[in-house]
């Protein structure tokens, strides 16, 4: 069964300048990027998204700098006001809405990590925690407990007391998170929230958020530029440039079938056979003999390939929790690569 939406955005514009309204005009007339800026001194910060986000997925929103990603999410609150268009959480337009509805909905709705942490850094790493629910009226012995329960839930245990300097960049993250969480807002907005971050220590972070994701299944919009990154995270990634989505779909799905050159040299240092899954070149008809056994329909082609030890003729059972759900062989690997050369070697 399909997903609900919980956020669609419909023909959205965003125009940067004195009268955007006007320059709109242009736009809707074909007018692109470039020549809005020469003849009319405007910025197309967006021009013209369509997006639909399913409850309890990550969407990743992704691009190269200036490709609108981060104007984009912070519509979704209305830190920034459209030009033209629909933003509709639970199919209301949120751009509706009076100032103590969008007050609510920042609070109660949406919550936020920032790439710099935004910690306040007067208030103890609890206080931190708690703020959402103290900011909504709620006295302090009430939200006290969820807010030590929700570090806990992000390995600070016994940090409840410190504060924000006295923490790595790490621990400072996983105080965002966890106060993001302690608002029991259903969607989460995070905003290039690990690139702050060093290698490893981001990659630790990617890892607690599909932790918790599995656990929780928060609606999450996700914005970075590191294609690595939306690769691990994405239910459904999106790909901006010049403030247009030129592709977006199941990772698997653009992985194979990039829709256009750009997106193709965008992905071609990828790693084919490290991140391809087995359920992406499957055949979906359940063979009965001669198999050679099985492997889980998440598992890399990688893994595939490990498995059969080089031996093209090897064919295996894919199941998904222990039930059958197609099968596959090593022909079928090779074919995926087939128009891709290079890329699944590294």
């Amino acid at each position: 069964m399909s997903k609900s939406i919980k956020v669609s955005i419909r023909h959205l514009y965003k125009i940067f300048g004195g009268a955007p309204r006007q320059a709109l005009a242009h736009v809707h007339a074909g007018m692109h990027k470039t020549q809005l800026l020469k003849e009319t001194g405007h910025v197309l910060g967006l021009n013209d998204i369509n997006i639909d986000m399913r409850e309890g997925e990550i969407t990743v929103i992704m691009g190269l700098s200036g490709s609108g990603k981060s104007t984009l999410i912070r519509h979704l609150n209305r830190l920034i006001e459209p030009t033209a268009g629909e933003v509709l959480i639970d199919g209301r337009n949120i751009l509706g809405l009076d100032e103590a509805g969008l007050r609510a909905l920042q609070r109660k709705t949406l919550s936020m990590v920032f790439q710099k942490f935004g910690l306040l850094p007067h208030r103890t790493v609890l206080d931190n925690v708690g703020l959402p629910l103290a900011t909504q009226g709620m006295a302090r012995a009430e939200w006290e407990s969820e807010a030590i329960q929700w570090l806990s839930r992000v390995g600070l245990d016994g940090y409840a007391g410190h504060y924000p300097h006295q923490l790595s960049g790490g621990m400072q993250q996983r105080v965002g998170i966890a106060r993001a969480l302690t608002s029991n807002a259903s969607i989460m907005l995070m905003d290039e929230a690990f690139s702050a971050l060093d290698p490893l220590i981001r990659t630790d972070m990617q890892d607690l958020l599909v932790e918790l994701q599995n656990e929780l299944h928060k609606t999450i919009v996700f914005i970075t530029h590191d294609l690595d990154e939306a690769l691990k995270l994405a239910d459904h990634l999106v790909i901006l440039k010049d403030g247009v989505v030129v592709q977006q779909g199941e990772p698997q799905e653009i992985l194979l079938a990039p829709a256009e050159p750009y997106v193709e040299d965008f992905i071609s240092d990828v790693n084919l056979a490290r991140v391809l899954k087995v359920h992406s070149v499957m055949e979906r008809r359940i063979l009965s003999d001669a198999l050679d056994g099985e492997i889980e329909h998440n598992s890399s082609l990688e893994c595939a390939l490990a498995m059969s030890e080089g031996n093209i003729n090897k064919r295996y059972l894919v199941t998904e929790n222990g039930t059958p759900t197609g099968s596959i062989d090593m022909s079928m690997i090779i074919k995926a690569f087939a128009s891709k050369p290079g890329r699944f070697i590294h």
